[in-house]
């Protein structure tokens, strides 16, 4: 990514100033369009691919070597990336490192919020969830990686346990909202949308 010079940047804002977020390239949009909204010139990002969710043992990895790539040269450094599968490695490696991360297990929960999430997570247990990226991304990161394209026998054993599919909504979107609804014709599941809007997302990088 292009980080800027001091006159391409609004008030003279240099990246020593600025806050650098590295995110998890699921992110992306919703991280943008934030920075848009609230004016956010001081922040730049730089997105790690989404597919690193297929192997999550290499997030820590990965993070840690964008933080000391990019550290020295900007203000702050926060790191957009809950737990994600790694089992709390990321966590760890983000405290030895010194920098912030997001809070939660998963983007689910803070999108929706994290409170809110743990509140009634016993209650969906057997709910399969989606966030505007992964309606978009469906085929790549559950149809395909589960294998359901080669074999869509498998659909019943994957999923016959899970009830519902529930499409957490960062956006309006009716396009969004009819693709979800295929998705989850797809996986023989009930379908429920429920609008969280960006959630804990916007707060932790209003505070970074």
């Amino acid at each position: 990514m292009d980080h800027g010079t001091e006159a391409e940047r609004p008030g003279g804002t240099t990246p020593r100033d600025a806050v650098f977020v590295i995110a998890c390239g699921a992110l992306a949009r919703e991280i943008l369009a934030l920075k848009r909204l609230n004016g956010w010139e001081h922040l730049d990002l730089a997105c790690l691919p989404a597919k690193l969710h297929l192997w999550p043992e290499r997030i820590p990895d990965a993070v840690a070597a964008a933080v000391e790539e990019a550290r020295g040269r900007y203000a702050r450094i926060f790191v957009a990336y809950a737990d994600c599968g790694t089992g709390g490695l990321l966590a760890a490696r983000c405290a030895k490192l010194g920098v912030e991360m997001l809070e939660g297990p998963h983007c689910y929960s803070f999108f929706e919020g994290n409170d809110v999430f743990a509140g009634h997570a016993d209650e969906e247990m057997r709910v399969f969830y989606l966030t505007d990226f992964l309606v978009r991304q469906f085929d790549a990161f559950v149809w395909r990686p589960m294998g359901l394209d080669r074999h869509p026998e498998l659909r019943d054993m994957l999923f016959g346990n899970y009830e519902r599919l529930i499409y957490l909504a960062q956006t309006e979107d009716p396009w969004l909202d009819a693709e979800a609804e295929r998705c989850a014709a797809r996986l023989g599941l009930g379908y429920e949308r429920r609008f969280t809007g960006y959630g804990d997302l916007a707060p932790a990088l209003g505070a970074a």
